[in-house]
């Protein structure tokens, strides 16, 4: 079947469509929130180091220089010099690396709506290394719009980098005579100040990109009428099928329920087209019982079995619609009925030579 034009798929997602999607690892996703949230955790992370970081790694250089003058030029001391450095570096570097790790996956957390897994997108896609779609996803609409985004994300910063050092630009010439300490302190300041003016732009342009990425997703799993009946099909099974089970279940109710006329003290019928069977034990039952009812053929069955067991048949046209309308089979008749009902099963006592009630 030839695939069906976009201007088809006039059905919002269904449910189930949404989850299949997300089972293959397709969810709303926007790189700028990740991006976000990324940049607010490292200036997060920065503020929480503060001055210690550059002040840590000063001491620890100031502890090396005093000291080259006994270093000795083998592969001992310099390994162990590497490994000074390098402690000295990871613990600095390691509660940034490790705020801005948990900051992307929270932020990929909330996109997807918990923690959830898929191998779907590992399965190799052999028709991606065809050339033809490989430039046509290259000059795509998405790709297009990312470029966009990323020029304009460039200028933005570009812009308010520019604007926060020209702001500083009169504490530059004093810097020449502070220890190199200060300055890296200095420039640690003007860089948490850029950084913090240009996540307040992030955010504004994650929340657009994010509804924009929900927009696009969401239209691009719209369904067609066709599709819609197809997975109800699926969800709901075959119409002709459920439709086939019903007519057998119902034939099944309609036997068990003429295995039971026999037992009835009486047919109230309204004369053809309605008879409803009734019987009576005061031993088991507070009331009579509707043990069967039926209208057209049925009504003709129920009489038909009636008659072969001489069953009572007694004619009532408003009382038999009542009991048809209002009382199920295996039901107790009500007590608006009760008088009426009792009447009938009097008048069939006492032509079967029983006591009246």
């Amino acid at each position: 079947m030839a695939e069906e034009n976009k201007d088809q798929k006039t059905e919002e997602a269904s449910g189930k469509r949404i989850t299949d999607a997300e089972d293959k690892g397709n969810f709303t996703h926007s790189r700028e929130m990740t991006s976000s949230f990324i940049l607010m955790a490292a200036l997060l992370s920065f503020y929480v180091v503060g001055q210690q970081g550059p002040l840590k790694m000063m001491a620890t250089w100031r502890a090396l220089l005093s000291e080259s003058y006994a270093l000795q030029l083998t592969t001992e001391e310099l390994y162990r010099v590497f490994m000074v450095v390098m402690k000295s570096t990871l613990l600095i570097l390691s509660p940034i690396l490790l705020t801005i790790m948990v900051g992307g996956i929270v932020s990929n957390l909330i996109q997807t709506g918990g923690l959830k897994f898929s191998g779907h997108p590992l399965i190799p896609k052999f028709n991606k290394l065809n050339p033809l779609k490989g430039f046509g996803r290259i000059f795509s609409k998405n790709s297009l719009m990312e470029l966009f985004k990323s020029l304009f994300k460039i200028t933005l910063v570009s812009i308010i980098a520019y604007q926060t050092i020209k702001g500083h630009w009169d504490e530059i010439p004093p810097l020449m005579g502070f220890d190199v300490g200060q300055i890296l302190v200095f420039m640690g300041n003007v860089s948490l100040e850029i950084i913090f003016k240009v996540l307040l732009f992030m955010i504004l342009l994650a929340a657009v990109d994010y509804f924009f990425q929900r927009f696009t997703y969401m239209e691009n799993l719209r369904m067609s009428k066709q599709e819609v009946k197809e997975e109800r099909k699926e969800t709901e099974g075959n119409p002709q099928i459920k439709q086939r089970i019903r007519a057998v279940q119902m034939e099944m109710a309609r036997r068990r329920m003429m295995t039971a006329v026999p037992e009835a003290d009486v047919v109230v019928t309204n004369p053809t087209h309605i008879a409803v069977a009734i019987k009576y034990d005061a031993e088991k039952f507070a009331a009579p019982l509707v043990v069967a009812k039926g209208a057209g053929a049925i009504a003709q069955k129920i009489r038909a079995i009636a008659e072969e067991n001489n069953i009572p048949i007694v004619e009532d046209k408003p009382l038999a619609r009542v009991l048809h309308k209002t009382v199920e089979v295996g039901q107790l008749i009500p007590a608006s009925l009760y008088k009426a009902v009792a009447e009938i099963l009097a008048y069939v006592y006492r032509l079967k030579g029983k006591a009246s009630l």
